[in-house]
């Protein structure tokens, strides 16, 4: 028995349950000693156009329910399926306004995983347990029917349109002449060039494929291969996209059939807050944006992952934390955490869909005045294995430090802490792709450090089915399609148009690359461009000017000339030296000291 066999099930109801009955019926005349070898059996709904059970006792047992199960005859909107407990199988609630939804549930354990459990002493006081009957609730969710972040406002390009993505979803936003944001699907209606590749020509979208232009509402206007008496075809438009600017950020609601939604914009009461100040920077990373998020949610791996990075890691302040939530919705969650020798949780996190999450604490001065300091992260899914990151860090009162160092210097921490995480979340996305299997699978999550990664991934399980993939706690619906890598994302008359490089084109200094500084943030941060511009070309200056003044001190005959010139050059040199250092520390990777190169 230790084998495999697949069947294909009969297409009508009663063959069905017929068919169910006997691979039951199987299970349960399984002797011990062959019963024994089997372990966690999965149930897995896809969407081709059969059924089959897969009964793999000595594998991960996988059900495959490839055709919709018939839902005509059902007359309550709740699907449970109900089966013996001692086969490990747990009851399952759908819950849908309008609609049967099936989706792949992994929340099983079998009988000898179930007496395995009862020997694992105290593990359950410190291992977060199964999820519960409420987190098992799954509610109506539509992935496009939300607002993503985009930009940060102040980093839209001026003079070239941006290229950027939500899920699979390419995009395109720029501003017109007039200064207003549009967006539209990457893609010319006529070959399926990209726009992003194109340029503005007098506040218009030109395509530089064939020269198509197009103005804010979607609308094409020229072609410059049309004879003069023919009219633009109608179908010559751009599928468009509503975009808002709110609190300094641009977002985008993805849907094509429902009305944006105004309630659902996120806004942040501590940002609306008189003196609140704030330092944001824009991060494109190399890893899923579920792996980003429960990593910006995770306060334990801080001392070790971040040790002296600042002012305020250590390692040896790693410890049990204290965490309690408060909050459960359709939506996300909140509650409060700490340190546990604090005995207090002063920190208040909250994850919103579908992809904000902040942490608050406020704090009252000395003269009894609250202070209120915020860390905002919104994370846009970018594509299999991307994600896109906007960071805001502030409050209403600043650090006197703050107000002493450059910004550019904070936004390339911001470049090295994410870089010492790189490593772990790049290779942790890896195993989830290649595993497919829930994370309740693969971690092992402590109540006192990952509670609100396991709250994450069980709201995952929640919504999750109307995502175009998801890995939940209990669930998981992996990519259909493999990602498509573009090897060429930025063309050589592309590069030209813009006079600040938008997206990596010639003159850039490094070649495009998620694992490199200059492309994750430099090329998206207008204020970083423009220091590492400037730096370079006073080093340039400077190298020029030792030269000059080396030369003068190899040709005076003064001795005092002499010595004056070689200073001089010193100083020039000084200078080179410093500006080199402040162009490496805005595009040069971190990497730990400990590691071999």
């Amino acid at each position: 028995m230790c084998g495999s066999q697949k069947s294909n099930l009969p297409a009508s109801n009663t063959q069905t349950s017929h068919f169910i009955t006997t691979a039951l019926f199987t299970f349960l005349t399984l002797s011990p000693s062959s019963s024994s070898c089997f372990r966690k059996p999965k149930i897995t709904i896809t969407n081709t156009n059969t059924m089959a059970l897969t009964l793999s006792p000595c594998l991960p047992r996988t059900i495959h329910l490839s055709k919709p199960l018939p839902t005509s005859k059902l007359t309550k909107p709740n699907i449970i399926f109900d089966t013996p407990s001692f086969l490990g199988f747990k009851p399952v609630s759908f819950r849908n306004n309008n609609q049967i939804r099936c989706l792949a549930v992994t929340d099983l354990k079998s009988a000898s995983s179930l007496d395995q459990s009862k020997g694992e002493g105290d593990d359950h006081k410190v291992v977060i347990g199964p999820s519960s009957e409420e987190d098992r609730i799954v509610v109506e969710y539509n992935w496009t029917e939300e607002w993503y972040p985009l930009y940060l406002t102040k980093d839209v390009p001026d003079d070239a349109p941006l290229g950027l993505t939500v899920f699979d979803q390419q995009l395109v936003l720029y501003k017109d002449g007039n200064g207003e944001l549009h967006c539209y699907q990457d893609r010319c209606p006529h070959r399926l060039a990209k726009l992003s590749e194109g340029q503005l020509v007098d506040g218009r979208l030109e395509c530089l494929y064939h020269g198509w232009q197009f103005e804010g509402n979607g609308k094409c206007v020229k072609i410059p291969q049309l004879p003069d008496d023919a009219k633009i075809p109608r179908s010559a438009c751009l599928k468009t996209y509503e975009v808002k600017e709110s609190q300094g950020v641009v977002w985008v609601w993805m849907s094509q059939t429902t009305p944006p939604v105004p309630e659902k914009l996120p806004w942040f009461e501590n940002f609306a807050r008189p003196g609140f100040q704030d330092t944001s920077t824009i991060h494109e990373l190399p890893y899923d944006h579920s792996i980003l998020l429960e990593n910006l949610m995770d306060p334990a791996h801080i001392p070790i992952s971040h040790d002296r990075t600042d002012w305020t890691a250590k390692r040896e302040d790693a410890q049990p934390l204290l965490f309690e939530v408060m909050e459960r919705t359709d939506r996300g969650f909140a509650g409060w955490w700490g340190k546990e020798k604090d005995g207090s949780m002063p920190n208040f996190l909250r994850f919103d869909a579908p992809c904000v999450l902040q942490n608050n604490r406020e704090l009252v001065d000395k003269d009894g005045e609250k202070h209120y300091f915020t860390g905002l992260f919104l994370c846009r899914p970018t594509g299999q294995g991307k994600s896109m990151l906007i960071v805001r860090f502030g409050g209403t009162k600043r650090s006197p430090l703050a107000k002493i160092f450059p910004k550019w210097y904070f936004h390339q921490n911001a470049s090295k802490v994410f870089e010492q995480d790189m490593g772990f979340l790049s290779s942790q996305n890896e195993v989830l792709l290649k595993e497919k299997v829930p994370t309740k699978e693969l971690y092992l999550n402590l109540k006192s450090s990952d509670t609100w990664v396991a709250e994450y991934r069980k709201w995952m399980d929640k919504a999750g089915h109307g995502m175009p993939y998801h890995f939940g706690h209990s669930t998981i619906s992996p990519p259909k399609l493999p990602a498509v890598v573009e090897h060429a994302p930025a063309g050589l008359v592309a590069g030209f148009s813009a006079s600040s490089p938008a997206k990596g084109g010639i003159g850039t200094m490094h070649a495009p690359n998620l694992a490199n500084r200059y492309f994750r943030h430099v090329i998206h941060c207008k204020g970083c461009s423009s220091v590492v511009k400037a730096f370079t070309a006073w080093k340039d200056r400077l190298s020029a000017a030792a030269l000059v003044l080396t030369a003068l001190a190899i040709l005076a005959s003064s001795k005092q000339w002499k010595a004056f010139l070689l200073v001089s050059a010193t100083l020039c040199l000084g200078g080179v030296y410093a500006c080199s250092t402040a162009v490496a520390m805005n595009t040069t990777n971190f990497i730990r000291v400990h590691r071999r190169l």
